[in-house]
């Protein structure tokens, strides 16, 4: 087996999970709210002909968010939506009546919302899209980053009119400090992690990116048969299985979950049976999976529905990202962040090892979909990158 790459097994029951956690209403509900946002536009699905050709695989399609709202990432499709149907939620409450999204899109209720101040903690995209969301909708917005969150992502939430705090510590312990803040101050967390008692806000930011699988299956001509996908808490992994369940149904592809080796919360949730935690000592290069709590929401759909957990190197993601932005042959050049490229680092990786693509089904015929889940969120590191050999 490759150094490079650690793979377990998923025992997936493929039972209800996928269908009640997050409802096909619940999915429905976000795109038709999200495709009328101003700047709305299905992203780019990529077909890597000459990539998949030098790893001897049959189709390689990216999905590549970096144009997602202008906001680099697919979190632009969850913590915005997420906002938007929180507030909504706490007006109907306040003023006793039902309140649509619409109204609070029109700003009909801007006083209102001026009074409701949103938090979250964030490695950078999260809370940027919150950011985005709350200048939007006009709600005051407070973002909580560790100490290795970069100035450049940082500066990015300020831009948006965010009131940033940095701590001490590692993405774990600014969402505790976050949300000790939020309940002494009477804010709203927007989350898209999990915890008892707290489940509305991870599932609507799931629901949201839920529209992403739903343009995919739009630009492909046929399910793919495989789907590498980023594990971080678990949310994106977990909302794109259970769309793609409900989409593809029989026919929906084998699930992958790609998580780096220094937070593999995932895969050591698959060991145990149960989500869990796990401690990070050193901060990996993909910032926005730097995670060692898994969301338990998430991980009950990931339970069922995962066929394979995978870790990956550090060292791996460099290569990938000059790999992807300096194709051979015809590929188009596609500029891509840290956390973007883990799943296709995991599947030039894989396919490399005869050990690894059996363990893993791949062949000459396989249909493989990649999440490239941000493009470039942070200029200095991508340009570091790529001047490095």
């Amino acid at each position: 087996m490759s150094e490079q790459l650690t793979h377990l097994a998923g025992i997936p029951g493929f039972g209800e999970a996928a269908w009640t956690i997050l409802s096909p209403a619940d999915f429905k509900a976000a795109w038709e709210e999200i495709i009328q946002w101003e700047g709305y536009a299905p992203t780019p699905l990529h077909s890597l002909g000459d990539l998949a050709r030098d790893v001897d695989l049959g189709q390689i399609h990216y999905k590549h968010e970096g144009p997602r709202f202008g906001l680099g990432s697919f979190k632009a499709l969850g913590a915005s939506y997420a906002a938007l149907q929180l507030l909504r939620r706490e007006l109907s409450q306040r003023l006793g009546h039902a309140i649509g999204a619409a109204d609070i899109r029109l700003g009909i209720y801007s006083n209102e919302i001026a009074q409701i101040t949103l938090a979250s903690a964030t490695d950078g995209n999260h809370g940027r899209s919150l950011a985005w969301g709350c200048k939007k909708l006009g709600a005051p917005c407070r973002i909580y980053i560790h100490a290795e969150v970069s100035e450049g992502r940082a500066r990015a939430m300020q831009d948006l009119g965010a009131d940033v705090v940095r701590i001490d510590g590692d993405y774990d312990a600014s969402v505790a400090y976050c949300r000790e803040e939020a309940e002494a101050n009477g804010w709203f967390v927007v989350s898209d992690t999990s915890w008892p008692g707290y489940t509305e806000p991870p599932r609507d930011v799931m629901a949201g990116y839920g529209v992403m699988l739903r343009e995919i299956k739009d630009q492909l001509d046929q399910p793919p048969t495989h789907l590498f996908v980023q594990g971080g808490v678990g949310g994106l992994a977990a909302a794109a299985a259970a769309a793609a369940r409900q989409l593809w149904q029989a026919d929906a592809p084998r699930i992958i979950v790609v998580e780096p080796s220094l937070a593999p919360c995932l895969i050591e949730s698959a060991r145990q049976g149960r989500a869990t935690n796990v401690v990070i000592e050193q901060e990996t290069i993909m910032a926005g999976l730097s995670c060692g709590e898994a969301s338990p929401l998430a991980w009950d759909i990931l339970a069922s529905e995962v066929s394979d957990f995978v870790t990956i190197r550090d060292d791996l993601i460099a290569p990938t990202i000059r790999r992807l932005a300096r194709p051979n042959g015809a590929d188009p050049a596609i500029e891509a962040g840290e956390s973007g490229v883990a799943g296709l680092a995991a599947l030039i990786e894989a396919a490399g090892s005869q050990h690894l693509r059996a363990k893993l089904g791949l062949t000459k015929t396989s249909r493989c979909l990649l999440i490239g889940s941000e493009g470039v969120t942070d200029r200095e590191i991508f340009d570091r990158i790529m001047q490095s050999v």
